[in-house]
């Protein structure tokens, strides 16, 4: 017997939030590439980015965002990996600013790529504002490893930027 596609999709979204749970209590340690739990919570991530309402009405979980970002936050992941990373960030840029989002910055160091940029600079070009104000701002980070990211320097960037 087939689900109506909106339990279908509850259904796909509790089990993945079930794995995440499990995967999260064994953490992903020194070696990211190796962690069995890396699929897991790069769905998790996506799963955040991409439907993000119902992402929190079944999932929601700040802390467990945040530990993820920054465990995937590495730069020897395999090509696959890596694009998924940069493809989660462009994702991330293009909406509203959410809680923990300010972690993908980590990611767009550890995955710095022609490819990254260029999405980062369509995005600041574009239409959108949000786009602009984030992508700007991951870019302008980019650019400044020394710099870091911090609530006091995302609030004070466009002024610093200006300045340059």
């Amino acid at each position: 017997m087939d689900l109506p596609a909106d339990e279908a999709l509850d259904l796909r979204m509790r089990t993945i939030w079930a794995e995440v749970r499990a995967v999260r209590d064994r953490p992903a340690g020194s070696d990211i590439v190796a962690w069995p739990g890396l699929p897991y919570a790069l769905l998790f991530l996506e799963w955040e980015a991409r439907y993000p309402q119902e992402w929190t009405r079944h999932a929601k979980a700040w802390r467990t965002k945040q530990d993820l970002s920054r465990d995937v936050a590495v730069a020897h992941h395999e090509e696959t990996v890596r694009t998924k990373l940069v493809d989660l960030i462009e994702i991330v840029v293009q909406r509203p600013y959410r809680c923990k989002d300010r972690e993908y910055v980590r990611a767009a160091r550890a995955v710095d790529s022609d490819d990254l940029r260029t999405r980062l600079k369509r995005a600041a070009r574009s239409d959108n504002p949000w786009a602009r104000r984030h992508a700007g701002y991951i870019l302008w980070l980019l650019d400044r490893p020394e710099v870091p990211n911090t609530r006091h320097v995302w609030r004070t960037w466009p002024a610093a930027a200006s300045k340059e």
